[in-house]
């Protein structure tokens, strides 16, 4: 079953038990695929891959809008964001622990031979490769200037 199938199965399960939170994640990853599909000058499918990159940057929203909430002093709608993450994140697959991710980050180093944080251009690109999907961007490059400085 296509994410997109899946979706629209979870879609009809939350329309059911008439669960709010997740029909307002589920209609916001529909509705981000759907423009993926659209805009991709008439493909039908979207892939496995593009699917899995539009519900990071949907996750990442949600994360930088509870972070702003959180600051702003506003619970009810830090609450929101935080219940629409879970049910996006039910979608993408499991992150990877810090330390798995400071493992690899090392190991990566150690290959490319850099040594000081002004080649952190050089390994950065390597990382975000090596860690797609498996770990968030923010915490690839905090650990990569932790592990150079």
């Amino acid at each position: 079953m296509s994410l997109f199938e899946q979706i629209n199965e979870d879609l009809k399960q939350a329309m059911k038990s008439k669960n709010e939170v997740a029909l307002r994640a589920l209609r916001g990853i529909k509705s981000a695929l759907l423009l993926a599909k659209t805009e991709k000058g008439g493909n039908d499918e979207v892939s496995e891959e593009a699917g899995l990159k539009i519900l990071q940057k949907l996750a990442k929203q949600r994360k930088e809008s509870l972070e702003i909430y959180t600051t702003q002093n506003r619970p009810d709608l830090a609450k929101d964001e935080e219940l629409e993450l879970t049910v996006i994140e039910k979608y993408l697959p499991a992150q990877m622990s810090e330390a798995d991710v400071k493992e690899i980050i090392k190991n990566l180093i150690a290959q490319a031979g850099i040594t000081s944080a002004a080649e952190m251009g050089k390994i950065m690109p390597l990382a975000m490769k090596e860690l797609a999907g498996k770990a968030d961007g923010k915490l690839i490059s905090t650990l990569i200037k932790e592990l150079l400085s």
